[in-house]
């Protein structure tokens, strides 16, 4: 039987053992490496933020010493009636405190420096917003982002240099501030220190400045007008800009209703109320600088200095009037740019009246002071005492007639030879020749000078005969004090401005050199005769005042560059000179003319005044 045959089964091939699949990467989830990343930012920033704060920080005052920071002692002069005449250095009033100030005081400063002063931390990021908004809808700056803190940090310890690294130095101290004090403390510093033009920081001080009152005292409208200084101080100070400190006064009266510390019918009252006091006299400033001047070491360096001074307002203020008038007037048809006047009191010499110029503002050169010039005919008066001294009297007689010193022959100008005068005419109508003789008979030019010295002129003086035609150059202040002892019966005086001081509220000496006899009476009384009558027959006929007895000289030098008048009237010695800065010549201008008439307008002008 045929095998079975079985079948062929076929087999599958055996496939590969497979390779194992890798195992799948695990996928980094987002949280860590956000984590990460913000980690090292983090770090980084810590660390850029410590080096910009070094950066901003490094050279920061310390607070503590900048609140107790020194500053420039003040010096504050007032008139001998107590008006105020200049202030100097750093003034400051007496520390107020909040309780003792009107409300409205420090409401004004909060309305308009900033809303928000209760509110913030130092730094007003929602003020700061919205004046980046008013000034971009204004298309200017209208309105400031820093708070009353960050005026503080800057008022105290920094310079006003505008730039980002102080800007940010002023957040840190403000910060640092509100951190220290309290409110109410914060805003006791501010209004003690800050900064309201004319040198004076706080709104004591500026109270007194500006309105005559303490702080305590001011009304409404005075605190608007102090408030709105600390924006721009120069522009808003009533002293230079009266119309638009009241302009900025009613902007924060406005505040002050939209903040609630005022009525708007109060405010309106107000701003027709604001007024300002006369402010002190513009050209008494060269009185001041003489002053100031003369303190050296009298007073301690350190200490705030109140002066009260000579000076005699109405005097003074009537001496600013008529110089500027007849300089406005006759002046300035004649040629003549300038002048200077000095007044003393003959039996002190306190100084009463001073004017250096025509305008302070525009040139404080005091020619009153400074300027050395020829004083021409107004020195021969101690030409003549040089002869009573040598036994001369008023009546005796010299001659007139042209004289000759080795080739110097002095004119008369208009003086018609009489042969023949009394020495009293020689002096009255100022006749050269005569004058020239005289000084022979007293001695010769080197007694002359001598003379000159003893009653207060420092020369230096010619040695020859001109001596007596008045070539020695002198300063009106000193040829006015060498004129005193003729008025006070023979003593010589020293010029002076001060007539009491005190530092930080002490009275301290301050004692003028006191008068002495450097010539009899006898002599005194025959020079104040000679010189009454050149005022009454002589060249000073223009400055005769009815029923005031009126004594002085005049001088004028070569081709009319200077014109003196030095007068004696009611205990007053009182000079004037009339001239050009650079020597120019005037047109006809003489002792006897304007500068006679000028001493007369004066006296008149200030018993009007008195009257």
């Amino acid at each position: 039987m045929p095998r079975a045959v079985a079948p062929r089964v076929r087999r599958a091939p055996i496939a590969a053992p497979a390779r194992p699949a890798p195992p799948a990467r695990p996928r980094r989830r987002l949280a860590p490496r956000l984590f990460h990343w913000a980690l090292f930012l983090a770090v980084w920033g810590l660390v850029a933020g410590f080096v910009a704060l070094l950066f901003f920080a490094w050279d920061l005052p310390r607070p503590e010493d900048a609140l107790g920071a020194t500053r420039r002692p003040s010096v504050t002069m007032v008139a001998a009636d107590g008006a105020l005449l200049s202030t100097s250095g750093d003034l400051y009033g007496e520390t107020v405190r909040l309780r003792d100030l009107p409300a409205h005081v420090p409401a004004a400063f909060i309305a308009i420096e900033d809303r928000r002063f209760r509110e913030h931390m130092g730094l007003d990021l929602v003020g700061l917003v919205r004046a980046v908004v008013v000034n971009m809808t204004a298309g200017r700056v209208v309105q400031g982002g820093s708070t009353l803190t960050q005026q503080l940090a800057k008022n105290l310890f920094l310079t006003p240099e505008r730039s980002l690294r102080r800007k940010v130095q002023e957040a840190l101290l403000a910060l640092w501030l509100e951190a220290r004090f309290t409110k109410d403390e914060l805003l006791t510093i501010y209004l003690n220190r800050v900064y309201l033009g004319a040198g004076t920081y706080g709104v004591d001080a500026a109270a007194r400045l500006y309105f005559g009152v303490p702080a305590r005292r001011l009304t409404a409208g005075q605190a608007a007008v102090l408030a709105g200084l600390p924006k721009a101080p120069s522009r808003y100070n009533p002293r230079v800009n009266p119309s638009a400190a009241v302009h900025r006064a009613v902007e924060v009266l406005g505040a002050m209703v939209e903040t609630g510390a005022i009525p708007a019918a109060a405010a309106m009252t107000e701003a027709e109320r604001i007024a300002f006091p006369l402010a002190p006299s513009r050209d008494a400033g060269w009185f001041a600088d003489w002053v100031r001047d003369g303190i050296g070491d009298r007073a301690p360096a350190t200490s705030d200095l109140l002066l009260r001074t000579t000076l005699d307002s109405r005097l003074q203020a009537a001496v600013e009037a008529r110089l500027e008038a007849i300089l406005t007037a006759q002046g300035r048809a004649a040629g003549v740019s300038q002048g200077a006047v000095v007044a003393i009191d003959a039996a002190t010499g306190a100084v009463r009246a001073m004017a250096g110029g025509r305008d302070y503002r525009t040139s404080p050169f005091n020619r009153a002071t400074q300027a050395r010039r020829q004083p021409g005919s107004a020195f021969k008066p101690f030409v003549y005492l040089a002869a009573i001294e040598a036994g001369a009297r008023p009546e005796d007689m010299v001659s007139d007639a042209p004289i000759n010193l080795g080739g110097w022959s002095p004119g008369n100008g208009h003086w018609r030879m009489r042969g023949e005068i009394t020495i009293e005419d020689a002096l009255a109508h100022s006749v050269n020749t005569a004058a020239v003789r005289v000084m022979q008979r007293g001695g010769g030019a080197r007694s002359v000078a001598a003379v000159a010295q003893r009653l207060g002129l420092p020369g230096p003086f010619p040695r020859d005969a001109s001596i007596a035609l008045g070539t020695a150059e002198v300063t009106l202040l000193d040829l006015v004090t060498a004129y005193a002892p003729f008025a006070n019966g023979g003593r010589r005086v020293a010029a002076f401005g001060v007539a009491e001081a005190r530092a930080e509220g002490r009275p301290i000496a301050w004692l003028p050199l006191a008068a002495s006899p450097v010539i009899t009476v006898e002599a005194a009384e025959a020079m104040r005769r000679m010189l009454a009558a050149t005022v009454a027959r002589g060249t000073g006929r223009a400055a005769a005042l009815p029923g005031l007895a009126v004594a002085g000289k005049t001088g004028t030098t070569q081709d009319n560059r200077d014109a003196w008048f030095i007068g004696i009237a009611g205990g007053l010695v009182m000079g004037i000179w009339l001239g050009n800065d650079d020597a120019t010549p005037m047109e006809g201008v003489a002792g006897g003319g304007l500068p006679a008439r000028l001493f007369r307008d004066i006296l008149e002008a200030a018993r009007g005044r008195s009257g």
